[in-house]
């Protein structure tokens, strides 16, 4: 095209000259590392089941949330997000925390899901496997095969059926921290604990096991996955911390922070308000007056949590006997 030329492609041409050029980079860069799977998704077939996904993609057509957005979700905690989902259908995005161990207790988890599942090993799929990849110039896959996929921010989410086979151990771990400054999800075990929580990495699992307790094998890698009572999906986002793991689908993900966002804001005004000492918790926690109802903040979706905390200080002012909450409010507005 001339310098200067406005492109003559409208949207719809531009939208699926883009898909094209995802499904040909996927093609070139990630055919071979997949080729050999029991399941397998073609590019195509990941864009279409992820059409709804408002923001670019990675190669091989897995969605790619906005590094801002995950920054905004860190913030926030599972009960601050638990409005928006199960009000659009989708009812079985959380997994609790009961029946899972959590490698740090105390550290948050969030980033973009790159999945992988495995089955019970059988040696005659096995054969067929190894058959397919020898034919095709490449290797039957494995667990580094989608450890070796991962990007900055991603959490790896192994469906490995809670079986008593360990995913990785601390040099992989450790390979999987570097690479994604993240954790990972484990249905299934980890092994050489201590070295790895010594890391500071992030981990929910089920189990662990000095030595192999089975034989399995790699079924699908970026697919459908079942973590507990939630259909995972490559490109969901995920948010783990003390209650458990929601995993939400990219095109929810703006609508569930902003949400979030207007639920942590208007609870920190209801702390504070409390915090003076001069109302009863029914005042606060109940149905306001309209004299209260006046100062609290109420904003609409789409409101930075940062806009929202200011008006928690605007309605603080300057009165000398809350000046420690003024304090705090103020930190708020200048994270």
């Amino acid at each position: 095209m001339p310098e200067g030329q406005r492109s003559t492609l409208g949207p719809r041409a531009r939208t699926c000259l883009a898909t094209a050029v995802l499904v040909l980079a996927a093609l070139f860069m990630c055919f071979d590392s997949a080729s050999a799977q029991l399941f397998q998704w073609t590019p195509e077939q990941l864009i279409k089941y992820t059409s709804k996904n408002p923001y670019d993609r990675f190669p091989g057509g897995r969605p790619k949330v906005p590094d801002e957005m995950l920054e905004r979700l860190k913030g926030l905690v599972a009960e601050e997000v638990q409005a928006v989902l199960p009000n659009r259908g989708f009812l079985n995005q959380f997994e609790s925390r009961d029946g899972w161990k959590v490698l740090q207790p105390d550290q948050k988890m969030v980033g973009r899901v790159v999945t992988v599942q495995f089955m019970p090993l059988r040696p005659d799929i096995v054969e067929v496997d190894e058959a397919d990849a020898k034919a095709k110039g490449t290797s039957p896959a494995r667990n580094q095969t989608a450890i070796d996929m991962l990007q900055p921010g991603d959490v790896i989410v192994a469906d490995v059926f809670g079986a008593d086979w360990n995913f990785v151990g601390n040099k992989l771990a450790h390979y999987i921290q570097t690479t994604t400054k993240n954790g990972m999800i484990v249905d299934g075990g980890i092994y050489w604990l201590e070295r790895i929580a010594a890391t500071g990495m992030q981990a929910y699992y089920k189990n662990s096991f000095p030595t192999q307790g089975m034989r399995v094998m790699v079924t699908g890698i970026n697919i459908p996955v079942r973590i507990g009572k939630v259909l995972v999906m490559p490109g969901d986002v995920v948010l783990g911390d003390r209650e458990g793991l929601w995993f939400i689908p990219p095109h929810m993900v703006r609508e569930v922070v902003e949400s979030g966002e207007l639920s942590k804001a208007r609870d920190d005004w209801s702390l504070m308000m409390l915090g003076t000492g001069k109302y009863t918790s029914r005042q606060i926690y109940g149905p306001l007056t309209p004299e209260l109802q006046k100062p609290r903040p109420i904003c609409s979706l789409g409101t930075d949590a940062r806009v929202l905390s200011r008006s928690v200080l605007a309605w603080v002012g300057s009165s000398s006997d809350v000046a420690p909450l003024r304090k705090r409010a103020s930190a708020m507005s200048r994270a």
